[in-house]
């Protein structure tokens, strides 16, 4: 037969590099390029241009907020490190920390409302003219030609006022006490302070930051004059950037310094960080648009005061790059700039000198240190700002980031993307492509593997010395992917080691195929040893060997793989023993599931053609009570005390995958371990757990009554007494099983019984729902109802019983209204309700429901864990208030 063109080597590779291209570029792209920039990392670590020693940082580490106070600190300590630096000589202060509200001093707020008092009060004003105006009465009375007793009573008025403190003492005090007030408050105006000290030093560069978006309109509030001095006006487009929507990243709006220190500083700058997707911080944003105009970065204005530049010195290249005075940064489209991060001296030191603001502060290091140089002031201390990733260190405060930007701007130490590079980069990727479709299945593997492996090599090489050394960074990470995973699909067709690993597998000796399968059969494994015999060519032994197969199949009721065994030996080698006749019976019994079987499909065979009741573990089966989702239910009876239980089965070889298989089973004895010491009057009794056939079985109490899915219908639901009742006692039991630390995890009507001669409630079914938490079966079924489950529960979070009262809490408004409070077309929407939407109320959908249960389900139903019923005693508490 003509083989088809998809058959061909060369398809094999051009169906690669289709799906290689999806995925790179439209499905996984971040994935793939999580490749470049690691590639970039290891580059920029390699890379050994010496940081500037002009470039100095202080930081405000936690030793300054242990000496200095806690953060906050009142700005005359700002200010007083800006006068020390200006002192020292420092050529340009950076400053990081944001000012952008008044600070008002504790003290200052008091001294105010005693200055607003006193100047209010009669003391300055009134009292000293009114002190005056008596003193000139008394003047004028005592110098009138009066005789007497009455002369001489205001001579001796006048005599004690002339010499008392209320005219000789209070003007001057209260004076005095006016003019201490006013100091105290001009000494706690911090921010005074501070503006004066930017005015003296001259050289104080100030942070801002800005709120990036797209505008839809315009400002809600113009930008202050401080931050427009600096707005950048000389700008160019050379490459069609505006019509081509390719500009700096726009803002919103901003957050200035106040006007009172922004006025006085030297420049402005925005201090915005652009990580990328994996947090780590590679770019700097050196301009951003906001409305139409430009602004620059702070490490950009630090540069140009350090270069005796000012804003009218810059210019914007859109869509190229920025000019500083006479020196050109390259950046991407956005005018960002690929900064490089030094990495540490050769004595093993920072690549930066970062001194504690308390050390200059007390003048352990004096500001002298720092003459000539540009300062960078900054929150290093944990609590303080966030902290970046860099290709160099995992955390970097951000002013230490800054002093490495604004070295990388001032030492021409940024990186760029060259535009050949966008050229350069799909071309080697269709090279490599034509080398993969067209070449690779001609070469020999040796030869193949040693130019692929040359190729790779000279590809990562590339990259990464292109960075270390010349700064450039071209993206050869995807193209060297594309070859190694492209090399080992090619080869892999080419030499086609899938089918000799194949017609390896099927060249095993006829002997070690029976010793498996034997061994197999012996572990009780026979679907395993079944698929060994059958790659042994048949002859008598072989026979015997499947012959004892279909009998064990038989022991376990297993009989229409019983009747494949026998049919397999007819087959291939006639007439064996009695084969034929057992084959009859197999078939004829076939129609039955069998222990271990498909236990959903059928029931036990519990009589006929000699057959003895089965046993699982020590109980008999005596008939078929119904069926679950993984297995069926069983009347049982213990001969040795006659005691009558109910037996659940699972099949769980059946249901889970091998490599999951023993974690299964080893919880489900776990699990039943411990609802077996669970003794409650509502709670169903668990007396024993076993495997046998293949099978898991729990036997139970057996209680005579049903499952309260009888009334979760609109006509057949009880009265509201009864619901009420039935879910207190059901809480009551949860408490209790709470109370040791046991989940139920699928608490639904299926799993509460009521017992008809009793009128109680028992709850089921514990240690069977986390049976397959976190497993999932080879039919894709997972135990728990999704209609019930908690939103922490569907969100695959861990639980405790709170998630059973929310269960509860369903149960409790389906039995109520004979609806589930949430219901939907598709799992994904179900899940989504759960989660986010409110129920209804149940007084709105029965008549002669008081709203008060509303309260009670609406409580037991909160999304929120911590606002939910805490435990099961409260939720039965609340439910009996309103049966009383």
């Amino acid at each position: 037969m003509k083989e088809g063109f998809w058959s061909k080597d060369w398809f094999t590779g051009l169906a690669y590099t289709i799906v290689f291209c999806i995925a790179a570029f439209l499905v996984y792209p971040a994935s793939f390029q999580g490749l470049e920039r690691y590639a970039y990392d290891v580059g920029v670590r390699l890379n050994t241009r010496p940081p500037s020693d002009q470039v100095a940082v202080i930081a405000i580490d936690e030793a300054s907020l242990q000496n200095l106070g806690r953060w906050p600190w009142p700005r005359d300590l700002h200010a007083d490190m800006i006068a020390k630096l200006a002192r020292g000589g420092a050529k340009v202060i950076g400053n990081t920390i944001l000012y952008s509200e008044a600070q008002t001093d504790p003290g200052l707020e008091y001294v105010n409302q005693i200055l607003g008092q006193f100047s209010s009060s009669s003391l300055p004003s009134k009292v000293i003219d009114e002190t005056r105006a008596i003193e000139r009465l008394l003047g004028e009375i005592t110098a009138l030609p009066n005789q007497g007793v009455v002369a001489a009573k205001l001579d001796e008025l006048m005599r004690l006022f002339s010499g008392s403190a209320l005219k000789t003492q209070m003007p001057l005090e209260l004076g005095q006490i006016a003019r201490t007030l006013f100091s105290a408050q001009r000494a706690l105006q911090t921010d005074n302070k501070l503006a004066a000290a930017y005015k003296k030093a001259g050289n104080v560069v100030q942070a801002y930051t800005f709120t990036p978006g797209y505008p839809r309109g315009r400002p809600d509030n113009a930008l202050p004059r401080h931050i427009e001095r600096n707005r950048l006006n000389r700008v160019t487009d050379n490459v069609g950037a505006k019509a081509g929507n390719i500009m700096p990243f726009p803002t919103v709006a901003s957050t200035p310094s106040i006007a009172l220190i922004g006025n006085q500083a030297r420049a402005h700058g925005h201090l915005m960080t652009w990580p990328d997707v994996d947090g780590a911080l590679r770019v700097e944003p050196l301009v951003m648009e906001h409305y139409g105009e430009f602004y620059p970065s702070l490490s950009l204005m630090v540069a140009a005061a350090a270069l005796n530049l000012e804003p009218s010195d810059i210019e914007l290249r859109l869509g190229e790059g920025v000019t500083l005075g006479g020196l050109a940064i390259d950046t991407t489209e956005s005018l960002q700039m690929y900064s490089h991060f030094y990495g540490p001296r050769s004595d093993g030191s920072p690549a930066f000198d970062v001194d504690s603001f308390f050390d200059v502060f007390v003048e352990n290091i004096p500001a002298e240190k720092y003459r000539g140089k540009i300062v960078l002031l900054g929150a290093s201390a944990l609590g303080i700002g966030d902290r970046f990733a860099t290709p160099v260190a995992s955390a970097e405060a951000p002013v230490v980031a800054l002093a490495h930007i604004v070295s990388s701007i001032l030492g021409e130490d940024f990186y760029t993307r060259p535009t050949w590079a966008l050229l350069a980069e799909p071309l080697i990727l269709l090279v490599l492509a034509l080398y993969l479709i067209l070449l690779l299945p001609r070469l020999n593997a040796g030869i193949a593997a040693a130019i692929s492996g040359g190729l790779i090599i000279a590809l990562v090489s590339a990259n990464v010395a292109l960075i270390a050394t010349s700064a450039l960074w071209v993206q050869f990470m995807v193209p060297a992917t594309f070859l190694l995973l492209g090399h080992i699909v090619v080869t892999v067709k080419t030499l086609g080691v899938t089918e000799r690993l194949r017609a390896s597998s099927e060249l095993e000796s006829a002997e070690s195929n029976k010793m498996l399968g034997l061994a197999f059969q012996g572990q009780g494994q026979l679907d395993m040893a079944f698929d060994k015999f059958r790659k042994c060519p048949v002859d008598e032994g072989v026979c015997e060997a499947l012959y004892g197969l279909a009998q064990d199949y038989e022991r376990k009721r297993q009989f229409n793989k019983a009747s494949a065994a026998y049919e397999y030996i007819l087959e291939n080698a006639g007439d064996f023993r009695d084969a034929k006749a057992r084959n009859a019976r197999a078939k004829k019994l076939a129609d039955t599931v069998s222990l271990g079987g498909n236990v959903g499909a059928g029931t036990l065979l519990m009589s006929g053609e000699d057959m003895e009741k089965p046993m699982l573990g020590r109980y008999q089966v005596e008939r078929e009570l119904g069926k679950g989702a993984m297995g069926v239910v069983y009347l049982g009876r213990d001969p040795k005390i006659g005691r009558t239980v109910a037996i659940k089965t699972m099949a769980l070889s059946q249901e889970f995958e091998a490599e999951e298989l023993e974690d299964v089973k080893a919880r489900f004895f776990r699990e039943a371990e411990t609802a077996g010491r669970l003794s409650h009057p509502h709670i169903v009794t668990i007396f024993d757990a076993g495997e046998e056939h293949d099978l898991a079985y729990i036997a139970m109490e057996f209680i005579e009554g049903y499952d309260l899915t009888r009334h979760i219908k609109p006509d057949t639901l009880l009265s509201i007494p009864e619901v009420l009742k039935i879910v207190a006692d059901s809480a009551d039991a949860l408490d209790y099983a709470h109370q040791r630390n046991i989940v139920h995890r699928d608490i639904k009507p299926a799993n509460l019984m009521w017992l008809t001669a009793e009128q109680i409630v028992k709850v089921t079914d514990f240690g069977i729902a986390r049976l397959t938490d976190s497993s999932k079966t080879k039919t894709g079924m997972v135990l728990g109802t999704p209609s019930y489950m908690s939103p922490e529960q569907l969100a695959g979070r861990k639980v405790d019983g709170r998630s059973d009262l929310f269960s509860l809490g369903v149960t409790l408004f389906q039995m109520l209204t004979g609806q589930l409070p949430f219901r939907a077309e598709s799992m994904a929407t179900l899940m989504f309700k759960i989660a986010n939407e409110q129920q209804a109320r149940p007084s709105t959908m029965r008549t002669g429901l008081d709203a008060r249960i509303d309260d009670v389900v609406e409580k037991s139903m909160q999304k929120d864990v911590e606002k939910r019923y805490q435990s099961g005693s409260d939720m039965a508490r609340d439910l009996r208030a309103l049966i009383s």
